[in-house]
């Protein structure tokens, strides 16, 4: 069965020995929000660009050298997977124009090196300027980008903010879907600060869920019906509020409406035209969390990643789950493994 892995980050080669480039990663963090970024060298010589925010909280790592196409191929021939598709991760959220370009240059060339196994979406701010849509374009026209990275968020606005609309417009034009990756940290961030796992797991959970919720409820896919997000982790476990969001009409007049009851079937209208999930290394969440979602939303809204290299083991212990432990059917396999994929990124496969 063909295995397409939609979440392997990709960061430039060179990052950390291109001096330009990699201050344009350290410089783009800002600092005056509270995002520290800094290199330090580890035991084993190797260096590592870590965030923090605020100081003292770590909560991204990249290590050196586990962003060549080497070692992405290294690691899918060894998890079973045949294609991958790859993103930047949350640096998307504040990188400038010129680095953009950069990391989408050296993107292409690892699509080129991969001999037809790799696939690269476009990293490019998100405002309505001409220079950004120019670039946008050429990943897209030009290098054969098969679809556009978007941070879930960018500052304390999120995707369904008016100041989006355009660049929006322009990704419904070229009719590729968008891939949203969570953030470091919900904009409403202090509540899950002080603990490790709730800061790093829990604080993305929140930041998707919040992300899918609002563009549910702006009324944006109306607007722009032929829009499709794909949202990682699971859009924040959004299955499992689907139906306590839109609640259904009262039976009885009550005394007063505490909660909407209008919209719901729009709302469901969206998850299933508009917004899609992916399995961010599936076998973490566990086999009835996941058989859950595929019950709930349907196989055909899901799609298997890994986040590699987060960590190494993610992808072959999520390709042995959705084999082995999940019990569902060879078609809603084949779905979530790669039928997804290739439909909606539209892939040569």
């Amino acid at each position: 069965m063909t295995v397409v892995d939609i979440n392997i980050h990709h960061l430039p080669e060179d990052l950390f020995t291109n001096k330009k480039i990699l201050n344009g990663f350290l410089n783009s963090a800002p600092r005056g929000f509270g995002e520290i970024a800094s290199v330090i060298e580890m035991d084993n010589g190797k260096k590592q660009l870590v965030l923090e925010k605020p100081k003292g909280f770590p909560n991204l790592n990249y290590v050196e050298g586990d962003y060549s196409v080497e070692a992405k191929l290294a690691a899918m021939d060894e998890a079973g997977v045949d294609y991958g598709i790859m993103r930047v991760p949350v640096w998307q959220e504040w990188l400038d124009l010129e680095t953009c370009k950069a990391v989408n240059d050296n993107a292409a060339s690892i699509v080129e090196r991969s001999g037809g196994r790799l696939f690269a979406t476009a990293c490019v701010p998100p405002w309505d300027r001409e220079e950004n849509v120019a670039e946008l374009k050429r990943c897209v026209e030009e290098l054969g980008f098969v679809g556009v990275q978007l941070a879930c968020h960018y500052g304390q606005l999120y995707l369904d903010d008016e100041a989006f609309r355009p660049y929006l417009r322009e990704i419904e034009k070229l009719g590729v879907p968008v891939v949203a990756h969570h953030t470091p940290l919900p904009v409403e961030y202090k509540s899950v600060l002080e603990y490790t796992n709730l800061r790093r797991e829990f604080g993305r959970i929140s930041d998707q869920a919040t992300a899918v919720g609002r563009e549910l409820f702006s009324g944006m896919f109306d607007e722009m019906p032929g829009l499709r997000f794909i949202h990682t982790m699971f859009g924040g476990n959004w299955f499992a509020n689907a139906n306590l969001l839109t609640p259904k009409k009262p039976q009885k007049k009550e005394a007063m409406q505490r909660l909407d009851p209008t919209g719901g079937e729009k709302i469901q209208q969206y998850m299933r035209e508009n917004i899609f999930f992916d399995m961010t290394h599936p076998h973490s969440w566990g086999k009835h969390q996941v058989e859950a979602a595929i019950k709930v939303s349907g196989a055909d809204h899901y799609l298997f990643g890994s986040s590699f290299p987060v960590f190494y083991s993610w992808m072959g212990q999520g390709v042995d789950f959705i084999e082995n432990e999940l019990e569902i059917t060879a078609e809603e396999r084949e779905l979530v493994f790669s039928g997804n994929a290739k439909r909606l990124f539209n892939l040569p496969i």
